[in-house]
């Protein structure tokens, strides 16, 4: 009686990309190498897959992924605020990270060109930017509606741009346990989260419309 062959999941492919990067220190050429290398078939990649651009993608979305799936199961993190929340994020996301960095290291430095290494982020980008939307709180929100969404897009993108210096230091630390990581998140975190307090921008806006309609109305 033959062996019924076993079906292969999205997890066994990502998987297996991440043990092949490792071991040979290089992409596969193809789908079609890398689907013959580790005994499954071409079809069963697009299943889940459209290009191995796509499964490098979502190996980053996957560790954004779980590490909020983690976040939820702690029954206290529902009443933190926004800066604990963020903070709480960090500290997980980089343990996720550390248990997976060889991987890591690798596929960002694979590529001679930064910039192709970068564009595997792309898709935890838009994963990150819309969990900071999220637990956005009133506390970090502008009063005035008309300037919200401009203020929550320029939150998002900062919010990135201090997550990606986060796992270049991360990535360039080398200290016991990487705990000058653990430093630089909290430091970073604080400081950004000073920078974010709105009441000073709030009486710069009611400032701006009283002379507005002084220099309007008194003429």
């Amino acid at each position: 009686m033959a062996t019924k062959k076993k079906v292969i999941t999205k997890d066994d492919i990502v998987s297996k990309y991440m043990e092949e990067v490792l071991e040979k220190g290089q992409k596969p050429k193809s789908v079609y190498h890398f689907a013959k290398e580790n005994d499954f078939t071409e079809a069963e990649f697009y299943a889940f897959f459209g290009t191995l651009e796509g499964l490098e993608k979502e190996i980053f979305r996957l560790f954004f992924e779980n590490t909020v799936n983690l976040l939820h199961k702690n029954e206290e993190y529902q009443g933190y605020d926004m800066k604990n929340k963020m903070l709480s994020f960090y500290f997980t996301f980089f343990e996720i990270l550390t248990a997976n960095r060889s991987y890591v290291l690798q596929s960002l430095k694979i590529d001679k060109n930064p910039i192709k290494n970068l564009v595997q982020l792309t898709t935890l980008r838009n994963s990150f930017k819309e969990y900071v939307a999220e637990i956005l709180t009133d506390d970090y929100r502008l009063e005035q509606e008309r300037f919200q969404k401009f203020q929550e897009k320029a939150i998002q993108e900062s919010s990135w741009l201090q997550l990606m210096l986060t796992i270049k230091f991360w990535m360039e630390d080398e200290s016991p346990a990487f705990e000058k990581t653990d430093i630089f998140i909290e430091k970073s975190v604080n400081a950004s989260f000073e920078l974010m307090n709105v009441a000073p921008m709030n009486h710069l806006i009611d400032f701006g419309k009283f002379l507005f309609k002084e220099k309007v109305y008194s003429r």
